[in-house]
């Protein structure tokens, strides 16, 4: 059960989805997914459908990546609360951060494995 800031209520809870997010932050598929997230002019450049369909295909492939980039650290929101504009101001920044600045994927990888720590003292 979640509380009215809705967050998870439980320590266990909390520190596995810190963990799992954590470590998907280090994995190759978020690097992959944040190099396309980087670049949404190179991703049209090299992906471009002409027409409606087209269009249609094109935003669910970039949607995708910005899905694959983006979907642990949306899950982070359970922790800290979802409804805590704080925490969501954070987050926003930090994906701000991730994806434009020039250490994007250094940023991504300190964040990461501070998660797993944070994680893994909740869990223990």
């Amino acid at each position: 059960m979640l509380p009215s800031t809705m967050k998870a209520s439980s320590p266990v809870l909390a520190g596995g989805i810190l963990v799992a997010a954590g470590a998907y932050q280090l994995m190759p598929v978020k690097s992959a997914c944040l190099a396309h997230c980087r670049s949404p002019l190179g991703f049209l450049v090299n992906h471009w459908r002409e027409g409606a369909i087209g269009a249609f295909q094109m935003g669910v492939r970039h949607g995708a990546y910005c899905l694959g980039c983006c979907w642990a650290l949306m899950c982070v929101l359970f922790v800290v609360g979802v409804m805590n504009l704080v925490w969501v101001a954070a987050l926003t920044g930090f994906v701000l951060l991730e994806k434009i600045g020039p250490a994007g994927t250094i940023v991504a990888r300190v964040a990461g494995a501070a998660m797993v720590v944070i994680g893994v003292f909740l869990i223990g």
